[in-house]
């Protein structure tokens, strides 16, 4: 069996809720055409401005106010 190929995998959708320290992305991929799938990541803000991948976890009531329209949508593309 072959492992992932980052090639095969294509960005439907994608849009982010910026906070003061960090933005949570929503995105739907398909891989090698197969079914959407709906993706939800969080970046956090280093001391330098930049963006890093870190555990998405719990979120605020501020941050799911901000999210679900944006998950909303992003299932139009599932």
């Amino acid at each position: 069996m072959a492992g992932y190929d980052p090639s095969l995998d294509k960005k439907v959708f994608s849009e982010e809720a910026e906070f003061e320290q960090s933005k949570i992305v929503i995105s739907v991929f398909s891989y090698n055409e197969g079914t959407p799938k709906l993706q939800i990541g969080r970046e956090r803000k280093s001391a330098s401005g930049d963006f890093s991948f870190t555990k998405l976890g719990r979120l605020t009531k501020e941050e799911v106010e901000k999210v679900l329209p944006l998950i909303e949508k992003a299932k139009a593309q599932l």
